[in-house]
């Protein structure tokens, strides 16, 4: 039975009850529903804590994918699980989840201002980067740190649309990412708007968690360019009031 993914459904619950369904060979805790976003397409995965009777509580440190499409909560020490069939109550270190959110986002933007193939990503909790294929740094960073904070002030709306794998297909531009393809095989793909789709920014497949609105996200700052290879440049963004606090 795979886990049911309360995230996908809203990126902003942050508490919610579930049952445990099993235990992983390596201690991770199954249930049949999670609100815990698993380490998957450079997002790392949520932490935080689950609760049961009588009082007992468990830190978790980050959720991965396992077989059988579930989600294994992984905990951040070796301490009693709750037994098969226990109701717990998942709570996240939300702070930390929606920082993940901004930056994620941010990142889809640096993507609209750099419209390059993208070789690589990673998201963190004050800072990101994208790989680009990208023979010569950009001449005016100034321009660009002026162009993504625009885009974010104008508070644009970000959305999720589903298209079959036929329909992905059919348009190969809607994938930005040279190294990693979206996941395909179970007959639609989940893509990623900004903008409305009379006024669309961008669009493209992506599986983790956004914020719901541009203006979210703060202001932004690139931070670093660095050279990785003969036409390969790593763009490190960072969120200016995480990286001043």
């Amino acid at each position: 039975m795979s886990t049911e993914l309360l995230f996908r459904e809203d990126a902003y619950l942050a508490e919610a009850h579930a049952v445990v369904v099993g235990h992983t060979p390596e201690g991770g805790i199954l249930l049949d529903r999670t609100i815990f976003y698993p380490t998957s397409g450079g997002q790392p995965g949520d932490s935080g804590w689950v609760e049961w009777e009588n009082g007992a509580r468990l830190s978790i440190a980050t959720a991965v994918k396992v077989e059988g499409g579930q989600v294994a909560l992984v905990p951040a020490e070796p301490m009693a699980m709750p037994a098969v069939g226990t109701i717990v109550h998942q709570r996240l270190d939300w702070p930390r989840r929606h920082r993940h959110m901004r930056v994620h986002t941010a990142l889809h933007l640096l993507s609209v201002v750099i419209p390059l193939p993208v070789t690589g990503g990673q998201i963190g909790t004050d800072r990101g980067r994208l790989d680009f294929d990208m023979p010569e740094p950009p001449a005016d960073i100034a321009a660009l740190n002026d162009r993504l904070n625009r885009l974010i002030e104008q508070d644009l709306p970000v959305t999720e649309l589903w298209i079959t794998d036929e329909e992905l297909e059919a348009n190969p531009g809607l994938v930005k990412t040279m190294s990693v393809r979206p996941p395909m095989g179970h007959g639609r793909v989940r893509l990623v708007r900004i903008g409305t789709e009379g006024r669309q920014v961008d669009l493209q497949p992506c599986g983790g968690t956004h914020v719901g609105r541009t203006g979210e996200i703060g202001m932004v700052e690139i931070t670093k360019i660095e050279k990785k290879g003969r036409q390969n440049r790593r763009v490190v963004l960072s969120l200016v009031d995480e990286r001043s606090a």
